[in-house]
C-alpha cells in the first residue's frame, strides 16, 4: 500500500487490464450497442453512433481508394467539429496513423508536419486549406501532399440554427464562408461530401494494440517538433482509465471544448467518451456565452477544461442565467486553478476541481487528483497502472519524500519513443528497478500523502493558458525575418494567460531605426500560431553569451522575473 492509495477514488481499481483490440473497435462496439444514441452534438445537430460509424467507414474507404495503406501517416488539421471525429476514426479504420496538427499553425510551420512523417494525404477544413496547400506547394517535388480532403463546417450542421445552439455572431464569417478550394501542386483536392458518398470497397481492419495509431508532435529545448509514437495500446489505456477514474457511464454528457488536436482532448475526452458510448457536445473554439448555454441546454455532466475557461465563464455577465447543476465532474490541467476560483465552484455547486498532469508522451494524464479528495495547485497522484517517482536529475536515484527532483513515469500510457529520433528516445528513458521510466523534464516533489507538486522545469518551456510554447521553435521561425540578426525567447508574466511570450531581439544594422517592435509582432502573428507569437518585443544591442558562444537565456529570464 502506497501513501496515495489511502485517497484512491472509491470502487476504482489500482490497475486495469487492456483489451486486445484497436481504438476503432471502441466506436464499432458503441455503435453496435447504442446505434440510435446521440454520439455528437454540434451547434444543435445530432449525430448518432450508427451515423458516426457509417461516415467514418465511408471516409476510410475513400482514403484507401487514394492509396492509404497500413501504417501510412495522414495529417488531420481541424478545429473541433464532427468531421474531426469522423476523420480521426476513419484514419484508424483505414489501418493508418493520425498526425494531429494544431490548426493555428501557419504554412512555414506546417511544412514540417508534412515532411517529417512523410505524409501524402491530409484532411482539413476549408478555412485552413489554403495554408496547408501553401505549405505543400512550397516543398520540393515529391515531398508535398498528393491528396487534400477538405470540408466546410456547414457540412456538419444546419446553417439556419437559432436559439441557444447558435454560434456567436463573431464566428459567422469563419463558419459559414464557402471557401474556394485551393490548388495543390502535383496533387488533388477532394470534397468532403464526395468522400462520404464513397462507394469504394473497405478493406479489413488489420491493426491491433501494438500498431502505431497516433503521431502527435511535441517540441523541446532544441530543434523542430518531434513526433511521439503512440500505439493503440497507450491511448486505449488512458481512454479507459479516464472513464473509470471519473465513475463514467454511457449516460455521460461531456462538453468537448478542449481541442482534439491536443492529446488531452483527443484521449481523455473524445476517445474516453466514444469508449463509454457517451454523448459529446462539441465546441470548435472557446466562447463563454455559448459554453454556458450548451452546458445548461444539454445538461452537461462532465467538463474537462483549462482553468482560464472556468475563470472566463464565472466572469460572464449572464452567469446567473446559466444552469450548471447537471455537472458532476469538472477538472483539467495545463495551468494551476486559482484557489479562489476553485472555492467559488465548490460553494456554488459543490464541485471540486480536479487538476491533472500529463504530457504528449504519456497520452495525457500520468497523474490525476482523486475527484473526491483533490488538492489545489497539485498534479495529483499517479494514474491507474502508473508508477511515478522523483529522482535526482543528475544521478537518476530516487529522492526522499518531500525533496525536489525530476518527475519520471512508468506505465502503459507511456509512448514508444520519438519518430525518427533514436537519439532523443534514448535520452528520454532510463531504467530503475528493472522498469523503463520516461523523464518528464519537470521538477517536482511528493508530499506525505503521495500527491505530486511541480516546482520547476528542467526543460525550457513557456506555459501560456495551457498551451506549451517552446522557445527554440519560436526562435528558429523568427530568424527567417530579414531584420532579425539574433533573437532569444523568454517568458513574461501575464495576468490572464499566466505566462506570455517575449522576444529579446538584436536587429541587423541595416534595419535599425526602420523596423519597430510592432512590426516584429505583426510578422510573427502572420508566420506562426498565434499562441506562440511574441506579445512583447524588446530590442537590445547584444545578447549575453557564454564563452562557447551560446546565448545565456537564463540571464535574460532572471532579469525579466523581478518585473512580475
Amino acid at each position: 500500500m502506497k501513501p496515495h492509495h489511502r485517497f484512491w477514488p472509491a470502487r476504482v481499481p489500482h490497475a486495469i487490464t487492456l483489451p486486445d483490440t484497436s481504438l476503432w473497435d471502441n466506436l464499432e462496439t458503441s455503435a453496435r450497442r447504442f446505434p440510435r444514441k446521440t454520439a455528437l452534438i454540434f451547434l444543435g445537430t445530432r449525430i448518432s453512433y450508427a451515423e458516426l460509424k457509417a461516415k467514418a467507414e465511408a471516409v476510410a474507404a475513400h482514403l484507401q481508394s487514394l492509396g492509404v495503406q497500413k501504417g501510412d501517416r495522414v495529417v488531420l488539421n481541424m478545429q473541433n467539429c464532427p468531421q474531426l471525429v469522423i476523420a480521426h476514426f476513419a484514419i484508424l479504420r483505414a489501418n493508418a496513423v493520425v498526425v494531429p496538427v494544431n490548426p493555428m499553425n501557419r504554412a512555414e510551420e506546417l511544412k514540417h508536419y508534412i515532411t517529417d512523417p512523410d505524409a501524402k494525404v491530409a484532411i482539413t477544413t476549408a478555412d485552413l486549406a489554403a495554408e496547408l496547400a501553401s505549405a505543400s506547394n512550397q516543398l520540393p517535388a515529391g515531398e508535398g501532399l498528393a491528396h487534400l480532403l477538405i470540408t466546410h463546417f456547414t457540412d456538419a450542421f444546419d446553417a439556419q440554427v437559432t436559439g441557444d445552439n447558435a454560434p456567436p455572431t463573431s464566428w459567422h464569417d469563419w463558419l459559414f464562408t464557402q471557401h474556394v478550394l485551393p490548388e495543390l501542386k502535383g496533387g488533388q483536392t477532394h470534397r468532403w461530401p464526395d468522400a462520404l458518398a464513397s462507394t469504394s470497397p473497405l478493406g479489413p481492419l488489420t491493426v491491433g494494440p501494438e500498431d502505431l495509431a497516433v503521431l502527435p508532435y511535441t517540441s523541446g529545448t532544441t530543434g523542430l517538433p518531434k513526433g511521439c509514437m503512440h500505439p493503440h495500446r497507450t491511448l486505449m489505456h488512458n481512454a479507459m482509465a479516464s472513464a473509470i477514474w471519473g465513475n463514467g457511464t454511457h449516460e455521460n454528457v461531456g462538453l468537448l471544448v478542449v481541442p482534439m488536436f491536443h492529446i488531452t482532448g483527443m484521449t481523455s475526452v473524445m476517445h474516453s467518451g466514444i469508449y463509454l458510448g457517451a454523448t459529446l457536445v462539441l465546441m470548435p473554439r472557446w466562447d463563454r456565452e455559448l459554453a454556458g448555454r450548451l452546458i445548461s441546454l444539454w445538461r452537461v455532466t462532465h467538463w474537462t477544461n483549462i482553468p482560464t475557461m472556468v475563470i472566463d465563464l464565472l466572469g460572464s455577465p449572464n452567469f446567473d442565467k446559466f444552469d450548471l447543476k447537471g455537472l458532476v465532474h469538472i477538472g483539467g490541467g495545463g495551468a494551476a486553478m486559482p484557489q479562489a476560483v476553485a472555492q467559488r465552484l465548490f460553494e456554488l455547486y459543490g464541485l471540486r476541481y480536479s487538476e491533472g498532469y500529463g504530457l504528449t508522451e504519456t497520452a495525457a494524464p500520468s497523474h490525476n487528483n482523486p475527484p473526491d479528495a483533490p488538492k489545489q495547485q497539485c498534479l495529483g497522484i499517479p494514474f491507474l497502472s502508473t508508477d511515478a517517482r522523483i529522482v535526482d536529475p543528475e544521478t537518476l536515484q530516487e529522492m526522499p519524500q518531500g525533496e525536489s527532483g525530476e518527475i519520471v513515469i512508468h506505465g502503459p500510457e507511456v509512448f514508444n519513443g520519438y519518430w525518427k529520433r533514436p537519439d532523443a528516445t534514448a535520452a528520454a528513458f532510463f531504467e530503475l528497478e528493472g522498469k523503463r521510466f520516461f523523464r518528464s523534464g519537470d521538477l517536482g516533489r511528493v508530499d506525505e500523502d503521495g500527491y505530486f507538486f511541480i516546482t520547476d522545469r528542467l526543460k525550457r518551456m513557456i506555459n501560456a493558458s495551457g498551451f506549451k510554447v517552446w522557445p527554440a521553435e519560436v526562435e528558429a521561425l523568427m530568424f527567417k525575418h530579414p531584420a532579425i540578426q539574433e533573437a532569444c525567447i523568454i517568458s513574461s508574466r501575464d495576468s490572464y494567460r499566466g505566462e506570455t511570450v517575449k522576444a529579446v531581439v538584436v536587429l541587423r544594422a541595416s534595419h535599425k531605426g526602420v523596423v519597430v517592435e510592432q512590426d516584429i509582432i505583426d510578422w510573427c502573428r502572420q508566420n506562426m500560431a498565434v499562441y506562440k507569437a511574441p506579445t512583447q518585443v524588446q530590442f537590445v544591442d547584444v545578447l549575453p553569451k557564454s564563452g562557447s558562444g551560446k546565448v545565456m537565456w537564463r540571464l535574460l529570464q532572471e532579469a525579466e522575473s523581478p518585473k512580475a
